[in-house]
């Protein structure tokens, strides 16, 4: 007689569902993922409700794991002589952290609303409450409340590179146009100008869902992937990116790669103070691809017009580009 099998139990499948999670993160991380990954994930995300959260806790406990790994090692390389009291340390104050976290109700918790705005030009770097951190790029704005429920940013304009502090019971959303950006822990950049949204992801996943009353789908990125799109339109473009590229604003450059000139525009126009201003659309359709350092304006124009095919005239009140049909392309 064949003895049978014994029927999973409830335990036994959320064990196997915690143990599936797990090295989904392990797998998401190692950002070689091939195309058969991409939909073998968003297939096992979809076979169940519970997945999604799973996943969520399984990242959240990679993430604090990470970090407190990274506060040990920092202390251990400060005073190699203290390396035992550095581990008991560490320990006393993750233990004591988790339980403050576990008896502190969310309600105490919570903050009031606050607002971050950069000007032209300027750059901010934000701490927030829950540990998260948000790089603004110039002329951006938003006001961030971190409730019980939720973590919630109003992002009206600007673009930012967000790093969420893993917290699976208040998942971090993004209002901006007509969609919303949802996290629980992970590394991206939204950037919002004249009604053209982008969202590129370096870390973890992200879901960009169509706001109350909005047309349209949601949308799952992952790492190395970039969302466009054009507010009112129900439908995005999903393609591959380069997260460094992207998020070179942070360190003085602008990097392109077959761009739409206006969009050039619009980044250099939050960086300066003399706006530039195209003289019809269809030059705003030119492609770009180059490298922008950004330091003096009139040494960007110069290699804008060294890139692109325009000569830039400039007046007391804006700088205005002419479409130059000699210039090299």
């Amino acid at each position: 007689m064949i003895a049978r099998a014994p029927k999973p139990t409830p335990d036994d499948r959320e064990d196997r569902r915690r143990a599936d999670a797990a090295e989904w993160v392990v797998r998401l991380q190692a950002g070689d993922l091939s195309d058969a990954d991409v939909a073998a994930f968003d297939a096992w995300l979809s076979a169940s409700d519970a997945n999604g959260p799973a996943y969520d806790d399984a990242l959240a406990v990679m993430q604090e794991v990470e970090a407190k790994a990274l506060a040990i090692a920092q202390g251990l390389r400060r005073s190699p002589a203290n390396a035992r009291r550095a581990w008991i340390v560490a320990g006393g104050m993750a233990a004591a952290a988790s339980i403050a976290i576990a008896v502190a109700p969310y309600g105490l918790l919570a903050q009031a609303p606050q607002t971050y705005v950069t000007g032209k030009g300027e750059h901010r770097t934000v701490k927030l409450a829950d540990g998260s951190v948000v790089d603004l790029n110039a002329g951006a704005a938003m006001t961030v409340s971190l409730g019980r429920h939720e973590r919630h940013i109003d992002m009206p304009r600007g673009e930012a590179v967000f790093d969420v502090a893993p917290d699976s019971r208040r998942p971090f959303m993004i209002a901006v146009g007509d969609r919303t950006v949802r996290v629980v822990g992970t590394r991206f950049d939204v950037r919002r100008h004249e009604g053209r949204l982008s969202v590129t992801v370096e870390r973890g996943v992200v879901e960009v869902l169509p706001a109350d009353g909005a047309k349209g789908r949601a949308y799952r990125l992952h790492p190395g992937q970039r969302l466009d799109h054009a507010e009112g339109q129900s439908e995005a473009r999903i393609r591959a990116a380069a997260p460094g590229e992207v998020f070179a604003w942070r360190t003085g450059r602008l990097i392109y790669r077959d761009e739409a000139l206006r969009d050039v525009v619009v980044d250099l126009n939050q960086q300066f103070a003399t706006p530039i201003q195209l003289r019809d659309p269809a030059q705003g359709e030119t492609r770009f691809s180059g490298v922008l350092v950004l330091d003096d304006q009139a040494a960007v124009i110069r290699r804008l017009s060294l890139l692109a095919p325009i000569t830039a005239l400039p007046s007391e009140r804006a700088i205005a580009p002419r479409r130059d049909e000699a210039a090299r392309p």
